[in-house]
């Protein structure tokens, strides 16, 4: 045999379970934050309303050869108009070639307008040219440039000048009548001297306007509304430095690129630019609009920093207004930052209205200062030389900048100056890919990002990079793309109009891209298709529906999820996507997601189902066969789900079922009515009161063959009708299939399940669904009674078994159209009476799909909120840095120390007293359960059907909540478990109607805690028959497992139920193999966090150790990770069975002791060994691998003991008994007695209803029938 230290030391073959190994239960998004979708207030990025500039009047006023009279001019001055010298030409010719010039000059940035020029214009010949442009522009812009050059400045009355027809006099032309001639909306351009009085006198005459046209229509222009542009204040004249041009302004606005060169060799810096001057300026190579040349990437360079400039200086409002809705007026606002700064450097101030901040100074022009130097300091080689034009590393510098700021940025920060840059990066293909990427990471900052993104012009880049072909960027694209529209969903429309949906069609059916993007894809398709008909159609030609299908089994589980919620909404309110799913198979593809391991993936099939059944406006057959089978799969399948997400969407999507038949349900409550009646009639005259559920069993058999459910008889019969027919009647048949009746029957049955959820949203939700036909038949009984058609009959009414009853016939699932008619005629067989039917009839009429909705959920919207908030902050938790780690490892370190303290304690604890009372209080209900939480000084107790926590250093009570049940109004807290206790903890409550509940204390400062998750684990709880007495039941009893995320939940019931807290599922059912209740329940792994087991790493074959783990035999797949161990149950019959979880459940019983002669109190499982207690006083140990106890004793003698706890680590156990506790070692020998409180005149404790050690310290909890809870600890004084 091979030597055990062959194969490593000790410490290498086991390993202990720490907190780090444990996983966190119910700390899904789904738990921890309210199902609701994105809550933020989003800027309005598209401009309202699209506008154009469509006509341009061009008027100069030069007068060539003749100053104006109120102008001295410097020798030498400025000449050049339009960059052309007009002294060097005829006046006449040079005043043509100047406004030909002109209009060139606008054309750039304008080639579609209509340009008309008025060439030292007379007041009539402007008249004419406004009226006219106006009149072809319609309610589009106009823009008016006015030259002043040859004109007086204007008049502080408002006036500009032109001539007469003999140009033998200026001739004043009034602002208020441009106005009127010009209409709005318009652009003024103003290139004079004084031209800011121009500015004033316009608003003045709009004001005016405005106060004259209030009589008039709405539409009226609004001229307050119109855009100015003026080249100097109202005190100012034109510069006139010779070497720049007379009409710098106008240059400026049209010419930006020549003038920026020309005044920039002009400064002293440029002198450090060898080879360098004006006239070179002028033979720059290339094209403005070719990026490639050296002057097109100046342009281009120009473009971004304005826009960044004017982007980050201006409100949002003004700067959609002025640099994203006209092309024409963009481009001016952009090169009028350039007219501000080169102005300003000649004494001018430049004038606009609205009005803009200083921008002068802004840091970027350093960075265009740096660009035209590099650019220029290569000029003189690349013309004398002929070498090539190296590119500049603006963009470059600026993406980096950029990552510099995504690496430190935030919401709270200063929004990026680089952003503009960045979507102007998007137009080159060489920086493209980085600049997605960075764009990327931006926009998953959060929503605030997007929306300011989306402000700067980023949709139109992105839509037009769909058309690219490039597979590299398909991950960036659509990983961007579902950020907007996460945020926005408006943009559904520009995708389908420019074929964008064909894009992320292509790349969900791609199985070369990872799943993450064919998530993001199918979000972006769920987008498109939401609500929007054109996107519906547009998504079914492309093959949406098979493309979905084959992702049905995808391993990601949101890939399955919103494909699933994809199809969803592309068949919502869409026959022609529903009859395509048929013929694919689609609802019965979509069947094995009812069992998906993921929660969310559960619910979105229902909602796919729910609205595949919503999208039939006209019934038929074929149609009533699927809905059928899907509402019986739907309600069999997920009615007892553990998760309320799944019962919520389930309760929504069987609404559609219900308004869909409606008429069939409502005979279904009208038999609910019958039999309520009957029992009304039969109660008072002293006749034995026949039990409702006997009452609709009888009234729906097609025979007698159920006339043998053995039915119990309940005191806590519920109120509603519902609830004690439908529900007890699914209790005793185990699935809705197997219910007499129709199909309506089960269905009906199903959702008043759902009435009494322990959840109280899907408690409502079903509530308004079930209590929308209630109020139906309501409604009509009254109408019947107001017409004397409900007279007397009602006082006797027939049996219900000779009645013609349509649910009496058994009729087949589908309902042929005799069989809606003939159900219609007999709906209740009183003589006389005639329903009103509902006016939706399923076989003729078409349903409205505006038909009201009667629940609805947020599950959607709340899963498209993953893609608007930051994936980087899904891992924020693993930040050894973050706050959230920090606090994790005190709790780690904390519950370390705790467990090493405690050790000591749990040492002396077989010898030493435990009589030190260090807590003591009163509650307002006897308690019947008490849990220690194993590291927070604090523990929960529980009395009827409320449970409060207290601190039991402090005294303090921390929490309270009162746990109502909608099932039982007499219901109680029967067990109650700490979820998460090495961690931030939860409180899992049960409760004898068979729900649990989870809770989280105090998660907001309040004393109330908030529920988390709640189910139903049983619906057939049943009294003991035998045992303990029936007005004494077990109730529900649980154990939770932190390590395999098992809740194990038994009692007043004959199974082991096994559910899985990571799936929210139930896994399977271990029958107890006896008849009657489990009284007390443990596991392997029950308190792993607490006992700290080991399990082998590796198996060992040549190990000679009996390799028994915690009462687990060690196999060959016991190796990290595995989740499987023992339960052991004590029963009322005195037996105690252990159950292997590996095994078959039919074979899971591996052994049963039946030693005890009364109902086990306590077991618990330690080692190999197994503890157990029972009411007659007598404590047993067995080792598992015996047929019998290795030890008896019976520590209370002459009376019934009444509880037990058994310590996890000590070597002690606790009975109660005649109001005392004794306190024994595992050898029987009794340490003590506590039989007084403690304090001056203690009196005697009061008769004891529960027990409970401390998972760590020896600290033993005592909860009496007389309101008390008492703590007592070794007394470390002795």
């Amino acid at each position: 045999m091979i030597d055990k230290e062959q194969n490593g030391e000790d410490s290498e073959e086991r390993k202990k379970i720490t907190d780090r190994d444990l996983p966190l239960a119910f700390a899904q998004n789904r738990h921890s934050e309210a199902i609701e979708g994105i809550n933020c207030i989003t800027q309005t990025w598209r401009t309202k309303e699209r506008m154009k500039t469509v006509s341009v009047a061009l008027v100069l006023c030069l007068n060539v050869g003749v100053d104006p009279p109120d102008v001295i001019k410097t020798q030498p001055c400025a000449r050049l108009e339009c960059w052309i010298d007009p002294l060097s030409m005829s006046p006449q010719k040079a005043l043509d070639a100047i406004g030909v010039n002109l209009q060139k000059q606008y054309e750039r940035w304008q080639p579609r307008a209509r340009y008309k020029q008025s060439l030292d214009p007379t007041a009539e010949d402007v008249k004419k040219l406004c009226t006219s442009l106006r009149k072809n522009a319609k309610e589009e812009r106009v823009l008016f440039h006015y030259n002043g050059h040859g004109v007086p400045k204007p008049t502080v009355n408002g006036e500009i000048w032109v001539f007469n027809r003999s140009y033998t006099q200026y001739i004043p032309l009034s602002i208020y009548d441009l106005q009127k001639w010009m209409g709005a909306p318009s652009i003024y351009v103003y290139d004079c001297s004084n031209a800011g009085i121009i500015v004033e006198s316009f608003k003045q005459f709009a004001t005016q306007h405005e106060t004259e046209k209030r009589n008039t229509p709405p539409s009226s222009p609004l001229f307050t509304n119109c855009i100015q542009l003026a080249a100097c204040s109202a005190d100012q004249v034109l510069p006139m430095n010779p070497d720049l041009p007379a009409d710098l302004f106008t240059s400026c606005l049209t010419t930006p690129i020549r003038v920026a060169l020309r005044w920039y060799v002009l400064q002293s810096t440029s002198k450090l630019v060898p080879k360098v001057n004006i006239n070179l300026i002028d033979r720059i190579p290339g094209q403005i609009t070719d990026r490639k040349t050296m002057l097109g990437e100046l342009n281009w360079i120009f473009t971004a920093i304005t826009d960044t400039i004017a982007w980050n200086t201006l409100p949002r409002d003004l700067f959609q207004k002025l640099f994203r809705q006209d092309l024409l007026v963009a481009s001016l606002f952009r090169n009028f930052l350039l007219a501000e700064r080169i102005m300003r450097s000649c004494d001018c101030t430049p004038i606009s209205d609205p009005p803009l901040p200083p921008t002068f100074q802004h840091p970027m022009w350093q960075a265009w200062d740096l660009a035209v130097d590099l650019s220029l300091g290569q000029l003189y080689q690349i013309r004398e030389c002929g070498e090539p034009f190296v590119h500049l590393p603006f963009f470059e510098e600026q993406l980096t900048a950029f990552e510099v700021w995504l690496k430190l940025g935030s919401e709270e920060r200063s929004p990026p100056e680089q952003l503009p840059i960045v979507l102007q990066v998007l137009l080159s293909q060489v920086h493209r890919m980085r600049a997605l990427e960075l764009l990327g990471r931006f926009l998953d900052l959060g929503p605030w990002a997007v929306t300011l993104a989306l402000s700067v012009g980023i949709f139109p880049y992105v839509l037009k990079l769909l058309q690219s072909s490039t597979k590299e960027l398909r991950p960036l694209l659509v990983f961007i793309w579902a950020k907007i529209l996460a945020v926005d969903n408006s943009c559904q429309g520009d995708l389908v109009r420019d074929n964008g949906h064909k894009y992320f069609l292509s790349v969900l059916q791609d199985p070369t891209i990872s799943s993450q993007y064919r998530t993001q894809a199918a979000f972006v398709l769920a987008c498109i298709v939401n609500e929007y008909p054109d996107g519906q159609e547009a998504a079914l030609q492309g093959s949406l529906v098979s493309i979905c299908l084959e992702q049905l089994s995808d391993p990601s589980p949101q890939l399955r999820q919103w494909v699933a919620i994809c199809l969803g909404r592309l068949w919502d309110h869409y026959e022609k996507a529903r009859w395509t799913g048929v013929r694919d198979n689609a609802h019965d593809k979509l069947y094995t997601l009812l069992q998906d391991p993921c929660a969310e993936v559960r619910a979105a099939a229902v909602y796919a189902l729910g609205t595949f059944i919503n999208s039939v406006p006209r019934r038929s057959e074929h149609a009533n066969t699927i809905d059928h089978s899907i509402a019986m799969t739907l309600v069999n399948t997920l009615n007892g789900d553990m998760s309320n997400l799944v019962r919520k969407e389930l309760v929504a999507a069987m609404q559609w079922v219900v308004l869909a038949f409606e008429h069939a349900f409502l005979n279904v409550a009208i038999q609910e009515n019958l039999i309520q009646a009957s029992q009304e009639y039969a109660s008072p005259s002293g006749i034995k009161r026949i039990g409702s559920r006997d009452k609709i069993v009888r009234l729906m058999s097609p025979a007698s063959s159920h006339a043998n459910i053995d039915v119990v008889d309940s005191s806590e019969r519920i109120k509603r009708v519902s609830s004690s027919s439908s529900i007890n009647l699914l209790n005793h048949h185990g699935s809705f299939s197997s219910l007499p009746g129709s199909v309506y029957t089960k269905l009906w049955a199903g959702l008043c399940l759902l009435d009494t959820d322990p959840h109280p949203e899907v408690a409502k939700m079903s509530t308004m669904v079930t209590g929308y036909i209630r109020s139906q038949v309501t409604k009509s009984q009254l109408r019947d009674s107001g017409d004397g058609k409900y007279g007397s009959s009602v006082s006797l009414p027939p049996s219900p078994n000779n009645r013609p009853s349509y649910l009496a016939e058994s009729p087949p699932t589908l309902h042929p159209q005799a069989d809606l008619q003939k159900q219609r005629s007999n709906t209740l067989g009183y003589p006389g009476r005639k329903f009103h039917p509902n006016p939706i009839s399923e076989e003729k009429e078409v349903r409205d799909y505006s038909k009201k909705v009667l629940v609805s959920t947020n599950f959607v919207v709340w899963s498209c909120k993953q893609f608007a908030q930051s994936v980087t902050k899904e891992f924020a938790f693993k930040d050894v840095e973050s706050k959230t780690h920090y606090e994790k490892e005190w709790r780690f370190i904390r519950n370390e120390s705790i467990r090493k303290e405690a050790a000591e304690d749990q040492r002396r604890a077989a010898s030493s007293k435990l009589e030190s009372q260090t807590f003591n209080t009163r509650c307002a209900a006897p308690p019947s359960i008490v849990q220690f939480h194993p590291y927070d000084q604090q523990i929960a107790v529980a009395g009827r059907d409320s449970f409060a926590i207290w601190d039991w250093g402090t005294g303090a009570k921390l929490s309270y909540c009162h746990c109502k049940s909608a099932k039982n109004a007499t219901s109680q807290i029967t067990a109650l478990e700490w979820v998460n206790a090495f961690d931030v903890g939860l409180l899992m409550a049960g409760s004898n109607d068979g729900s649990v509940k989870i809770w989280r204390p105090n998660s907001t400062g309040s004393r109330e805690p908030v529920l988390v998750s709640a189910w139903q684990a049983h619906n057939e709880l049943v009294p003991p028959s035998k045992g303990r007495t029936s007005n004494d039941p077990v109730g529900l009893l649980l154990a939770w497992e932190q390590w395999t995320q098992a809740v194990i939940s038994t009692g007043d019931t004959r199974v082991l139920r096994f559910w899985d807290a990571e799936k929210e599922m139930k896994a399977y059912d271990i029958p107890t193999g006896a008849d009657c209740s489990v009284t007390c329940l443990d596991s392997t792994y029950s308190q792993s966090s607490d006992k700290e087991p080991v399990y082998p790493l590796k198996y060992d074959p040549y190990d000679d150790l009996d390799c028994l783990v915690m009462g687990c035999v060690a196999t060959e797949c016991d190796e990290v990770g595995t989740k499987t161990g023992l339960v052991a149950a004590g029963c009322s019959d005195g037996s105690v069975r252990i159950f292997d979880r590996r095994r078959n459940p039919a074979e899971a019983r591996i052994k049963t002791w039946m030693e005890h002669n009364s109902p086990v109190l306590g077991v618990q499982m330690r080692d190999n060994t197994v503890i157990s207690g029972s009411v007659s006083g007598d404590v047993r140990i067995y080792d598992i691998r015996r047929g019998s106890s290795v030890s008896s004793q019976q520590p209370v003698q002459s009376s019934r003991m009444t509880a037990f706890a058994i310590h996890r680590a000590a070597d002690t156990y606790a009975c109660a008994a005649n109001q005392s506790v004794g306190v024994y070692n595992l050898n029987g020998n009794c340490i003590n007695v506590i039989r007084f409180y403690e304090g001056f005149m203690g009196y005697r404790i009061g008769p004891v209803n529960c027990l409970a050690y401390h998972p760590h310290k020896v600290a033993l909890a005592i909860g009496t029938a007389d309101c008390s809870i008492s703590v007592y600890c070794l007394d470390h004084r002795r």
